[in-house]
């Protein structure tokens, strides 16, 4: 027995952390792996928005008003970009979605470096916006294609560790590849955008599962108005964009409460930059910690975390005590992003998926428009008062996380299990063959769905709810 323990004990540190990398990332299909380092390619160039404020502002020499504008219009056409992106994903597949939206953003974003005038400017911008979020629920909802379900937490998370390490790059490179011009930043941010779709035209197979014929029903695609009669769902989507309002004000409202209580701009930088150092060194800890815990418990949690680490800020009055509240909020925003993705996904039907993430990424779109807004006008009329609304946000979000999920169950729920909860999309088959004789059969080099049980047969259909 001590021999035994000493052998253990005496396993390497790097023995350790691979084992905990092969237990964190292992077992993911290839192409889930693929569509990561398109991700991570993609935010390592996106120079563009960690900068357009600045390019207009001290660049072209634009007011500040002007900047703000031009932020809302690139919003506003995010938001426009989710719902369109959402459609397209479940109408013309996820993988065309995502080269058309792609290869959109990149031809965008190199003309937002070119155009002149203010009014050719906020339209570009407004298109920037428009293409790039439309891409954001193709790739959500291709993971949820090519992941089993019991994975799909797991793949979420490691998603988006790779997204704040691409944004935590690009903000640094950013301002070292400005210093030679404002141009270069629009088209390395370009080029990347079209290396990013190089790797999905070459190495990523259409992942959307066929429309199927059985003996008794067929999962029709539906439309947004059956995403909206959703209520449930539309539930979600409510307690998201309440939660997104709150995380609104770590890039906005946080600044100017530091600025008030006498802090400088560089010692902001330095709390706020916690945030995405925290999440490239624990996300994937955190991930293995929470795993196989229940989807309500983690998002109750980190409702409470988010409102309430804000609400800290009520109190903060130097560097140290801001720093605190950035970690809170910052593990409730670990917890919170994955879970809730891998929760969208469980709730929306098979051939639906990408209608679903679209709405879902509508949430987070107006919360940013949104939450800056009402957080400034909150901060000037309360004061300090205004962080302590927020854990009353946060508060409300938690409950509404308990009530909406807690008779849900935790297991990990897939549409295609004939355990989960069934779809009012499928209708009855209508075609004059027999089912048995009209199989689907997936396009060439498409990936057949993981939510099937045998892989080489077709995506089996949720019976009706």
């Amino acid at each position: 027995m001590a021999a035994a323990a000493s052998g253990s004990g005496s396993v390497p540190l790097s023995a350790r952390l691979a084992g905990a990398a092969r237990d964190t990332a292992g077992g993911l299909p290839r192409a889930f792996w693929w569509l990561w380092t398109s991700t991570l390619i993609n935010r390592l160039g996106g120079f563009v928005t960690v900068f357009l404020a600045l390019y207009l502002t001290v660049d072209r020499g634009y007011p500040a008003a002007y900047a703000g504008l031009v932020g809302a219009l690139y919003g506003l056409g995010g938001a426009g970009g989710a719902l369109l992106g959402g459609v397209l994903a479940d109408r013309w597949g996820r993988r065309s979605t995502m080269l058309a939206a792609q290869l959109g953003t990149a031809v965008a974003t190199a003309a937002l470096g070119f155009v002149r005038g203010p009014v050719a400017i906020a339209a570009v911008a407004c298109a920037v916006g428009v293409a790039s979020n439309t891409s954001r629920p193709a790739v959500q909802a291709m993971m949820a294609d090519v992941v089993p379900a019991p994975d799909r937490l797991r793949a979420f998370s490691l998603n988006y560790w790779a997204i704040n390490i691409g944004f935590g790059v690009s903000a640094a490179g950013a301002g070292v590849i400005a210093a030679h011009g404002y141009l270069l930043l629009f088209l390395l941010d370009a080029l990347t955008t079209v290396l990013c779709a190089l790797v999905v035209f070459v190495r990523i197979p259409e992942s959307m599962p066929s429309t199927t014929v059985t003996s008794t029903v067929v999962e029709a695609p539906g439309s947004l108005v059956d995403v909206l009669r959703d209520r449930r769902f539309m539930a979600l989507v409510g307690i998201t964009f309440l939660l997104g309002t709150v995380t609104q004000q770590g890039t906005t409202t946080l600044a100017v409460s530091m600025g008030r209580s006498g802090l400088t701009p560089s010692q902001y930088g330095l709390v706020i930059g916690l945030n995405g150092l925290l999440i490239v060194l624990f996300q994937i800890p955190l991930t293995r910690l929470t795993r196989g815990r229940g989807r309500t418990g983690l998002l109750v949690a980190a409702a409470l975390l988010l409102g309430w680490g804000f609400g800290l800020t009520a109190f903060a009055g130097s560097a140290g005590f801001y720093a605190l509240t950035v970690v809170v909020w910052t593990l409730g925003e670990m917890l919170q992003a994955p879970t809730s993705t891998a929760v969208v996904t469980e709730m929306s039907p098979t051939r639906a998926r990408g209608r679903y993430q679209g709405m879902y990424t509508l949430a987070w779109s107006a919360a940013s428009f949104v939450g800056p807004l009402a957080g400034g006008v909150a901060l000037q009329a309360w004061g300090s008062a205004m962080w302590l609304a927020c854990a009353g946000v946060g508060t409300v979000a938690a409950l509404g996380y308990w009530l909406l999920l807690r008779s849900r169950g935790d297991r990990p729920r897939d549409p295609a299990d004939p355990a989960a909860p069934s779809r009012p999309a499928a209708h009855p088959a209508t075609t004059s063959r027999p089912a048995a004789h009209a199989p689907a059969a997936h396009a060439p080099g498409a990936y057949a769905s993981p939510d099937s049980g045998d892989r080489s047969s077709p995506d089996v259909p949720s019976p009706v709810r």
